[in-house]
């Protein structure tokens, strides 16, 4: 339709400039559209005014399309419709769009102005050109427009976010005039790149210049307390924001921060107190509060807000929201309720599009033991970034696929390219990807490349690029390597460990038993605040345990601060360890928590050590009532519990009952082999094999087992000599020993002589142990006493092989020898643990 002549006489254009300054309040398509036609009905699209706004209410209302095609009938485009575009350009996301009219508008002559700088800024962060960003910040300063404020505070921003801050800081100095936009930028940026310290020297000089703090400058000042662990300092920025008012609900921003603050300080009860005040949550406080109970370990209190959210009806769960309960689900190995928020992404079709959820899940089955599983969603992603790599090489090396994790990373080169790439581009100076880019070769067991690139950035390191070291090492199981770095880490870096670095460190001493190591590190403890870290609590229980000072271990969750479910299942577990199973029973019953996997795991290998069946039953009941039977481990626990109480046929109930995961498989073998039912154990396996189930070297421990135990020689020599070639399992010392005592059993001594001797260096002094129980069964005494005197050599403090000896001497009647070889032992003094049984008798044990 043409355009109306311009007759200003006639034309009512001030209805029409109300409308159109309405509707840009609440845009829609309907008041645009009605606007639109109002223009044209009285021919006022000429107006530059009205079409520019007209362009704009398209804008926010979501129709760009029809915002492009206003702006290409201007005829006579000024500087304000060209940023007007741009501006639409931004505000759709259409950031390549945006820069096309940049340079259309550039090649038009038109000029710039102050706005057209700021939203070039904003253009060139988007599409993280910064080398862009750094030549409009010269043509800033050149034009003289760096006076305008709101482009100081956008440069300030954009050098921030691209990671140079010390850029920024020089800007906002420079700056002539600041408003809380300028500070809060700054604050904004120091967190950014991982200096809360320098983010609350920021609030506080704010604060002394007068300006008055907004609600992003407390929820920043939160957020620095927050990661620094100044709880008190936090509580006093509460209590300010309560009196500027922003504890309503139109500012639920500060709310959130306050979840979070209470959260990492291990008050969830006061950050629930804060989430339930909120009239008006918005889906940043679910997940808020959801990753609050999370990082306390309330696995229930997560589970029963993800339903309290569905059944609102007022938000839906985002990504954000399953990418902070798949990690829980694979930490805790909640395989039931994993799947099933798999189940529901897929149907919100969020997998596909979301690299965080796509490489949660492949993290997820990788714990899982579902490799296969992982390794499809990997190879269905159509784009992947670092992490993706990251979680799918670690998943290889966790479930013993050390070929395929090499393979990956040798065949596509990806790792290496990435690190090149970033070091052309200088973003080393970024810590989050120095950080990515040491986790990454750590996960490759490239220990001496992930410390060079600690050592070329210690300008940058932080807190997290240490703790990186030290876990990967933990979890690569280089346990000396880990106290190694966190020794280093003590003394070159200038800041403090936190409770992270506690944690791989306790567990480093834990794996390599050295308790007056962990003993000192726990004094070291004691004098920080992170004495009270329930985390790093029960870490130290942990590590009393592995050490066997059970008393240490009862002392710690004796004066734990605040202690959770994770607490009393560590004390459990450690309890069951050190044998002492009636304690243990007792203290479950004292439980203060709902019972999770781990505890009926524990507590059923207190069952177990006691005899008690009953117990067990109860147990086992509970797990029905709590429709946790699916879990691996639980399956795997019950097998050991039945078999071991004598109910082999119960035990077979449960295993053909379950979900029969990788575990359930070599339990079940085993326990065939502990009743010698050797030929049903050597037909299961076949079956587990036909299943596609992997069989790992635990699998042929408990095959060899089965086979010794049942006479079955032979077989368990040709299952022995096909591991490596048929099925690709590298025989061990568990392996070497069952061949040696079925060997040893069946009277065949000399082939078991010689299969010891043949592993020459390889053998272990548990190997030679077995061949000299053999000859202790079998009167040997002359190959006896040969075997007996090497393994005094190898480990003179293993009084079993002395007593082994001395027996044979007492068969063979040479009581000099015995009486000599027994008096040697005790002015050694030597002990031998003492034996005990136990029986479940009128419902007491004894």
């Amino acid at each position: 339709m043409p355009q109306r002549s311009f007759h200003v006489g006639n034309i009512h254009f001030g209805l029409v400039i109300d409308y159109i300054r309405l509707s840009l309040k609440k845009p829609s398509i309907v008041t645009a559209f009605v606007a639109h036609c109002a223009a044209l009905k009285i021919g006022a699209l000429g107006h530059l005014p009205i079409s520019t706004s007209l362009l704009t209410v398209y804008s926010k209302a979501g129709d760009f399309k029809s915002s492009r095609d206003l702006f290409g009938e201007i005829h006579n485009r000024d500087i304000i419709a060209w940023n007007a575009i741009v501006a639409a350009s931004l505000e759709n996301n259409c950031y390549s769009t945006a820069m096309e009219f940049l340079e259309e508008m550039n090649k038009a002559q038109i000029g710039f102005d102050s706005t057209t700088l700021l939203l070039m800024v904003s253009v060139s962060l988007h599409m993280k050109n910064f080398d862009h960003g750094w030549a409009i910040h010269c043509l800033s300063i050149k034009s003289g427009m760096l006076m305008d404020i709101n482009l100081g505070n956008a440069l300030t921003d954009m050098y921030a976010k691209c990671g140079d801050l010390r850029s920024a800081e020089s800007l906002f100095e420079e700056m002539e005039y600041r408003d809380v936009v300028s500070w809060n930028s700054i604050m904004r940026g120091s967190l950014y790149n991982g200096d809360p310290e320098k983010s609350l020297y920021y609030f506080k000089r704010m604060t002394c210049t007068g300006e008055t703090a907004d609600c992003i400058s407390l929820s920043c000042a939160i957020s620095a307390s927050s990661r620094l662990g100044r709880l008190a300092f936090g509580q006093s920025i509460h209590g300010q924001g309560i009196k500027l008012g922003y504890k309503d609900s139109s500012h639920v921003s500060f709310s959130n921060s306050l979840i979070s603050l209470y959260s990492q300080s291990g008050n969830s009860s006061d950050a629930e107190t804060v989430f339930r005040e909120i009239e008006q949550k918005d889906v940043v406080s679910w997940n808020a509060m959801m990753e609050g109970f999370a990082s306390n370990e309330e696995v229930n209190e997560v589970f029963d807000l993800l339903v309290e959210m569905q059944r609102t009806g007022s938000f839906q769960p985002d990504v954000v929201t399953f990418t902070t309960i798949l990690p829980l689900c694979a930490e805790l190995l909640l395989s039931k309720e994993g799947r099933t928020i798999h189940a529901f992404a897929i149907r919100r079709q969020m997998v596909p599009d979301h690299l965080p959820m796509l490489n949660s899940l492949i993290d997820m089955y990788s714990k899982f033991n579902l490799v296969e599983k992982a390794r499809i969603l990997f190879n269905s992603a159509s784009e992947k970034d670092l992490v993706s790599w990251n979680v799918m090489i670690s998943g290889y090396s966790q479930n013993s696929y050390s070929e395929e994790a090499r393979e990956l990373f040798r065949d596509l080169h990806f790792g290496r390219s990435i690190h090149c790439w970033k070091l052309k581009s200088g973003f080393l100076n970024n810590i989050l990807l120095v950080n990515s880019l040491m986790h990454m070769y750590i996960n490759c067991g490239d220990l001496k490349a992930g410390f060079s690139i600690l050592q070329e950035s210690t300008a940058v390191a932080d807190i997290g690029s240490w703790n990186t070291l030290i876990v990967g090492c933990v979890r690569g199981d280089h346990f000396q390597e880990a106290l190694e770095t966190f020794s280093l880490m003590r003394q070159v870096a200038d800041f403090s460990h936190d409770s992270i670095t506690l944690v791989g460190v306790f567990s480093a001493c834990a794996n390599l038993e050295l308790l007056s190591q962990g003993k000192t590190l726990h004094g070291l403890t004691l004098k920080s605040p992170l004495q009270s870290d329930t985390r790093v609590q029960n870490s130290l229980i942990t590590m009393y345990d592995r050490c066997e000072d059970i008393d240490s271990a009862r002392a710690v969750f004796k004066f734990c601060s605040c202690p959770n479910l994770c607490s009393w299942n560590c004390m459990i577990s450690a309890l069951s360890h050190n044998k002492e199973s009636r304690e243990a029973l007792e203290l479950f019953r004292d439980l203060q928590f709902k019972p999770n996997e781990f505890t009926i795991v524990s507590i059923l290998s207190v069952c177990t050590q006691l005899g008690i069946l009953r117990h067990g039953k109860q147990v086992h009941g509970h797990v029905f009532r709590s429709g946790i039977q699916c879990n691996s481990f639980i399956t795997t626990a019950l097998v050991d519990f039945y078999s071991s109480s004598g109910r082999l046929d119960i035990a077979l109930k449960v295993f053909r009952h379950s979900e029969k995961s990788e575990s359930a498989w070599n339990s079940m073998i085993a326990a065939y082999g502990y009743h010698g039912k050797g030929e049903q154990a050597i037909k299961l396996f076949h079956e587990m094999c036909k299943s596609g189930t992997r069989v790992t070297k635990i699998t042929f421990v408990s095959l060899l087992s089965a086979c010794s135990h049942s006479g079955l020689v032979n077989q368990g020599l040709w299952y022995y000599n096909q591991m490596l070639k048929e099925y690709g399992v590298e025989p061990k010392t568990e392996h070497q020993v069952y061949v040696v005592d079925m060997l040893g059993r069946s009277g065949r001594l000399d082939e078991a002589y010689e299969f010891t001797r043949g592993l020459e260096s390889k053998a272990s002094s548990g190997v030679w142990g077995t061949l000299l129980s053999a000859c202790n069964y079998h009167g040997a005494i002359k190959l006896g006493k040969q075997i007996a005197q090497h393994l005094f050599e190898v480990d003179p403090q293993n009084v079993g092989y002395y007593i082994s000896l001395s027996n044979m001497y007492v068969a063979a009647g040479s009581w000099k020898d015995a009486i000599e070889l027994r008096q040697y032992i005790q002015n050694q003094g030597l002990r031998k643990a003492a034996g005990y049984s136990l029986i479940d008798v009128n419902r007491n044990f004894c």
